[in-house]
């Protein structure tokens, strides 16, 4: 199969290496040249159980050349969906599945506008990665479970085949009739995390260690079941700390949530699209979510602190 992954960052680097150990051909698409070229020169390297192994993988700043693909795996920020697809319409055939592996919700929509709706397929997965350094990745898949499925709930072929290719890969992958459902699930761990690894720039480890961060964590996940009950919802997970353990669960201690890897490299986070989610559809259903709003102000104060350091760097 011949498969591009759109923001191949920290987990996108880990998927698409593992994919290309799988004997797939794989192309890791990433704006950083530092990163592209330290795997054109080196390999991409994998950190697993404290052990680094070479995989040999394509890499390119931008999809021109790369020619039509089978599968278009999209896992860039959120906020950038419409500009990196639209950009990378050069890849999409007639038989083109494009699968979002987003944290957050409402991804599909955007990738339909722009590549139709017939080829995009809806996806979860609960694997992580972590950026050492270019071309060196922390690879957080092993155990870690992917879900992908129709938006309508058949169970294709497509869909079939591509589960079929990644767990042969070593990627554990589940076909779900019910991907709304996952996706709220996935919700449930980001929201247990995220927003608090990001303020605290806290790793797993200590994140962990700290019981009011677990007990802020519960009440943000506790707020978001709610709303997901209101919008009729059918949820895999019955109580909150089913999402907080699961976010941990399997990674070492020093794995870093992706927000918290945005803000380390200059970027603003996805914070509107986990947090600010269960405040909107709070809001559409009645439903209050005073824990995820105060997450979400503290996030963006984060982010315009941050936003003000680098200006006043630029300016000095």
């Amino acid at each position: 199969m011949k498969i591009c992954i759109l923001g191949a960052g920290a987990l996108g680097s880990a998927i698409g290496g593992v994919l290309s150990e799988g004997g797939h051909e794989v192309w890791l698409v990433n704006r950083g040249q530092a990163h592209v070229d330290a795997i054109r020169q080196h390999g991409l390297l994998l950190r697993e159980d404290g052990v680094d192994r070479k995989v040999r993988v394509h890499a390119a700043t931008h999809s021109q050349g790369i020619g039509v693909v089978d599968l278009v795996l999209v896992l860039v920020k959120s906020f950038h969906t419409r500009e990196v697809m639209l950009s990378a319409k050069n890849i999409v055939g007639p038989d083109t599945v494009v699968l979002s592996l987003q944290n957050g919700l409402g991804h599909e929509d955007v990738l339909a506008e722009v590549v139709g709706a017939g080829q995009v397929i809806a996806g979860k997965t609960y694997a992580g990665g972590v950026l050492l350094a270019p071309g060196h990745i922390l690879a957080g898949t092993k155990g870690k479970e992917t879900l992908i499925g129709e938006l309508d709930g058949r169970v294709s072929s497509r869909v079939l085949a591509i589960a079929q290719a990644f767990n042969a890969a070593g990627l554990s992958t589940q076909v779900s009739r019910n991907m709304l459902s996952e996706m709220w699930d996935k919700l449930l761990v980001n929201v247990a995390t995220g927003a608090l690894g990001a303020i605290t720039h806290l790793s797993y480890g200590d994140l962990y260690a700290v019981p009011e961060i677990e007990a802020c964590a519960l009440a943000a996940v506790y707020e978001a079941m709610a709303v997901a009950q209101a919008a009729g919802i059918r949820l895999g997970t019955t109580e909150p700390r089913q999402a907080w353990d699961k976010a941990a669960a399997g990674l070492p201690p020093e794995f870093k949530v992706s927000m918290l890897q945005s803000l380390e490299k200059g970027s603003i986070t996805e914070i509107d699209y986990v947090n600010g989610a269960v405040v909107r559809w709070g809001q559409k259903y009645g439903v209050p979510t005073p824990t995820n709003l105060a997450l979400v102000a503290c996030v963006k104060g984060v982010e315009r602190a941050l936003l003000k350091q680098t200006q006043t760097r630029q300016s000095a």
